[in-house]
């Protein structure tokens, strides 16, 4: 696979187990891996609350479980108070992890059994529960420990992190997955650790960086372990997480000798009557990014509104289908469904749009006039841009079916409908049947009205700059991301709007 369009590799379970297995046969030594995992996870815990003097540290039966033992045992030899908290009994470990309790203990340790009446005090709470292996909601005594670990700040002892304690809830360390986060899908049972940081291990996992799971992670680090995955070709990674760099490589700098006819023209078929905020928006986001000419085709009274707001659009009243096709014949690439409406106008002015054949970007009520009237139709030269909801009625699902496996949702997605599939929400997946990508920015202030249509608004007008319809998806979504994370770091997440990302996607399309 080319990794030319990002450099950090995303795994499911089985294969950093895999990956595991091979460095402890290559080693000869599981035990010194385990040490290096515990080593890890307690430099990130001193590196981010070098202030603690107190560690809670709750530990499972499994190698997790091993970790955390390795953890306290560090703590109590660099003289910090360290009350372990045991799961399930000692006596009852087995290999490595009983090797790393056996540690912990000499190391002057007491573990105390979990009982739901016990006080959980310490100025950090280290989760080392339940590690990779395990599915499902967690069963007892692990999902009251949960519910413990979860209940806010100030019904707990104060911590010595100020600034943690001024959040909803005290300072939390997960090793390798926060417990009840699935890490192969990003998806939460019942409940899971709210941690306020994940180290994670030999290889990333693909679900700590997307779904349920990002109000769980907190902030992720990964760590090799001197793991070298890309020595091992066979196990290809499901997706790669995306970084900013990649918008430079995607958009490098014009040529002196450019022209508005080099950077494409693309025609918005957009607003249905009553509808033509999602146009404008849609298009002034083409034009933002830096397509060469940017044709709005809506209803005819939203012509005057565009010219006001936007003259720079070349905006053109539709009726129907007659006055649409001279419109898509002169354009390079299509922008269908922001506002479109499900009524007769939509069905006929997508109609059109689809029969021309040209590259495009179907979105909103475009893509639910597909599930009604074209349920088979397939394109290599789209990109389809569905939130879960959307996502849902394309594949004759549940919502919550989407939501809890978003990778195999968007790969299902694709195989139906060809082309290049972009699932939207927090840690957004881009496919095109061979790679694909996950996108770690954003914020929850783009919950907000009209974010979509900004979206398909940028990946239209990156169709004609870049190499290929996937590429412009897979730059959009960063732009759009970063736009929304500059926007909320400059005002805050309410009260962020969509018309607010204009200025910072057109700063970020310039690298």
């Amino acid at each position: 696979m080319n990794t030319s369009f990002s450099r950090h590799p995303l795994y499911l379970a089985e294969q950093v187990r895999d990956m595991d297995r091979r460095l402890m046969t290559q080693e000869g030594d599981g035990f010194a891996l385990m040490q290096r995992a515990g080593q890890a996870a307690y430099d990130a815990l001193r590196a981010r609350w070098p202030q603690a003097r107190h560690l809670c540290v709750l530990c499972g039966g499994g190698n997790n479980g091993g970790d955390g033992y390795i953890v306290a045992a560090l703590a109590a030899a660099e003289g910090l108070a360290v009350d372990l908290v045991a799961l399930k009994p000692v006596e009852a470990l087995k290999g490595n992890a009983r090797r790393a309790a056996m540690m912990a203990l000499a190391s002057g340790l007491e573990p105390v059994a979990w009982a739901s009446s016990l006080e959980l005090a310490g100025d950090v709470i280290v989760d080392a529960m339940l590690g990779t292996g395990a599915t499902g909601a967690p069963l007892e005594p692990f999902a009251a420990a949960i519910a413990r670990l979860n209940e806010p700040v100030s019904s707990l002892r104060p911590v010595a992190d100020v600034a943690n304690a001024s959040e909803a809830r005290r300072p939390v360390l997960a090793i390798d997955v926060p417990s009840g986060v699935d890490v192969d899908t990003g998806h939460v049972e019942v409940d899971a650790v709210r941690a306020t940081l994940t180290v994670t291990f030999i290889g990333d996992k693909f679900g700590l960086h997307t779904g349920a799971a990002l109000d769980y992670v907190g902030d992720v680090v990964s760590c090799a372990l001197g793991a070298t995955p890309a020595a091992w070709p066979d196990l290809e990674p499901v997706a790669w997480l995306q970084s900013r760099w990649e918008i430079a490589h995607a958009l490098p700098p014009r040529r002196p000798s450019s022209h508005k006819g080099s950077q494409g023209h693309v025609l918005v078929i957009a607003g249905a009557p009553g509808m033509g905020g999602a146009a404008l928006m849609t298009s002034e986001m083409v034009a933002r990014v830096g397509a060469g000419k940017v044709s709005l085709a809506t209803d005819v009274s939203h012509v005057s509104a565009s010219l006001t707001r936007f003259p720079e659009v070349m905006a053109r009243g539709v009726r129907g289908t007659a006055d649409l096709a001279a419109l898509v014949d002169a354009a390079d690439t299509l922008a269908v469904g922001p506002g479109l409406g499900t009524g007769a106008w939509g069905q006929a002015v997508l109609a059109c749009a689809l029969k021309a054949g040209k590259p495009c970007v179907v979105d909103a009520d475009a893509l639910n006039l597909l599930v009604d009237h074209w349920p088979t139709l397939q394109r290599d030269d789209w990109v389809l841009t569905p939130h879960p909801g959307e996502a849902a009625r394309l594949l004759g699902w549940q919502t919550a079916e989407v939501q809890r496996d978003r990778r195999g949702a968007v790969i299902e997605l694709q195989r139906r409908r060809g082309g290049t599939v972009v699932l939207k929400g927090g840690g957004s997946l881009v496919y095109d049947g061979d790679r694909m990508a996950l996108c770690p920015f954003g914020n929850p202030g783009m919950a907000s009205g009209g974010m979509g249509d900004a979206l398909t608004g940028i990946i239209a007008g990156l169709m004609g700059q870049v190499e290929s319809p996937a590429q412009a998806a897979r730059t959009g979504v960063l732009i759009h991301a970063l736009a929304a994370d500059m926007a909320a770091g400059d005002g805050g997440e309410r009260g962020l709007l969509a018309s607010d990302l204009a200025s910072y996607a057109r700063r970020l399309a310039n690298p």
